[in-house]
């Protein structure tokens, strides 16, 4: 028994050291890239205080609200650590903030990128939807009341103690912006996270440049690491679809996944991602995938040029519907992170929504190929409960378990861009309505369900 209980002391010892040895290489630096990479956004992108970083993003782990952290103005940037590890992310003007990870510094800052120019136009002396001048008549048929209810309850905390940090509400019902309201300190000028409801902008970035004769979604998708091997058969629109069936792990609470290998270890996203293996037959397996998506950014770098990628989404899109606060960041190759680090105001996100609920038109403008938004919005075949089409989330359900769908009380028509932390653009086509909920949300205690059908409850039938 002694013997027995001997050999059990070591092997327990040796797990314990075995744990000690695995947080100690794994979790430092995923905890500090993201800490220095979320706070340098939020900060000088945003505007935000950092104290309200640590009290709000910071609670997605335990113990990062605890980490020491310095914001340096002098330089634009913000420095982590964590035991042996320091995390760092430098802002750019006109590019945003970019983790650094295996390039040097200096090389990162002396990259050369044309930046793009800020909009020209004042849009406080233009009408709602491509300004802000924003008619105060209330339009028949609405109930106005139950409208601005929902949308307070958007805002209040059913717990104190797990609080929903909503940011910002924009609801748009047939073109005309019919309520909104901002927590303390925003404004419907202040930019805020996307996270990944940035993916469906690369889909309209991939639709122009369809639009323009570049790309074709049916063809092997332009990737040079694929062209001898399997994954050339890989086509663009699997890519968009999150049915490429590359190998990858999107877990977010798992240090060696790909998601955190990607994101705070490697400064070529795309990469990265394109170096994943073949795991499935192309289009058969739905994945949802920010690889994937980095893929698609740096597709439309090669496509359109680095002397016009960095004005790209602002010329072609954001500019052109109104979108003037918007702003991608790039990773530290210059490749914008299409997957995730996207920025901008409550009625911004609510203009791309519109866009989308018109069919791809702005003010009589094609912006998006005819027949895109139909196409994006159809199901991949390989979302067996029509989940997902390109890009974009949809609420369709299972066919043969009618029950199994991806937003429970959400209206199945539901097109949904979707962020984390409850982040989201919804797109009610019968209803023609966009509700927009910005925020940072760790907890279950905000309902988008009871957002968007409290608002539909005060709507014309």
């Amino acid at each position: 028994m002694k013997k027995f209980l001997k050999y059990f002391a070591l092997t327990l010892l040796l797990l314990i050291v075995v744990a000690i040895v695995y947080i100690l290489a794994t979790f430092p630096p995923i905890m500090t890239g993201m800490a220095a990479k979320t706070m340098c956004s939020c900060v000088f992108v945003t505007n935000r205080e950092p104290a309200s970083v640590v009290e709000q993003e910071f609670q997605v782990f335990p113990g990062m609200p605890s980490l020491p952290y310095e914001v340096n103005r002098e330089d634009s940037s913000v420095s982590v650590t964590m035991f042996w590890k320091t995390g760092k992310a430098i802002y750019r003007k006109g590019l945003g903030c970019t983790l650094l990870a295996e390039m040097d510094e200096e090389a990162v800052r002396a990259q050369p990128v044309r930046r793009p120019q800020p909009a020209i136009t004042n849009q406080d002396t233009i009408a709602w939807p491509s300004g802000n001048l924003v008619k105060d008549t209330l339009l028949a048929g609405i109930d106005y009341g139950k409208v601005r209810e929902a949308v307070n309850q958007a805002f209040a905390d059913v717990d104190p103690k797990n609080p929903v940090f909503t940011h910002g509400v924009a609801v748009v019902y047939d073109g005309h912006l019919i309520a909104e309201q901002y927590a303390t300190g925003y404004t419907y000028n202040s930019r805020m996270m996307g996270w990944s409801m940035t993916k469906s902008i690369t889909n309209a970035l991939i639709g122009i440049l369809v639009k323009e004769g570049k790309l074709k979604i049916d063809e092997a998708a332009p990737v040079a690491e694929w062209r001898n091997d399997e994954r050339s058969k890989i086509t663009l629109n699997n890519l968009l679809q999150a049915s490429s069936g590359l190998e990858w792990s999107e877990s977010y609470f798992s240090p060696t996944a790909d998601f955190h290998q990607m994101f705070i270890k490697s400064d070529d996203k795309a990469a990265y991602a394109a170096a994943r293996k073949l795991k499935y037959e192309p289009g058969t397996f739905f994945q949802y995938s920010s690889g994937t998506t980095n893929i698609l950014s740096r597709i439309i770098r090669q496509t359109v040029s680095d002397s016009a990628y960095y004005r790209f989404p602002y010329e072609k899109l954001f500019h052109r519907i109104g979108m003037n606060t918007a702003i991608i960041e790039p990773d530290a190759s210059g490749t914008f992170v299409a997957s995730s680090y996207s920025f901008a105001s409550a009625r911004d996100w609510a203009r791309f929504g519109l866009l989308y609920l018109n069919d791809g038109i702005w003010n009589g403008e094609r912006i998006l190929p005819e027949g895109w938004v139909k196409y994006s919005t159809t199901p991949a075949p390989s979302a067996k409960a029509r989940q997902y089409g390109a890009q974009i989330w949809l609420n369709l359900g299972d066919p043969y378990n009618p029950q199994v769908v991806e937003y429970p009380g959400l209206p199945a028509e539901a097109i949904i861009f979707d962020g984390f932390e409850k982040n989201f653009v919804v797109i009610v086509p019968s209803k023609k309505l966009v509700v927009v909920r910005l925020g940072v949300t760790h907890n279950k205690n905000f309902s988008l369900a009871n957002l968007v059908n409290g608002i539909i409850a005060g709507l014309p039938n």
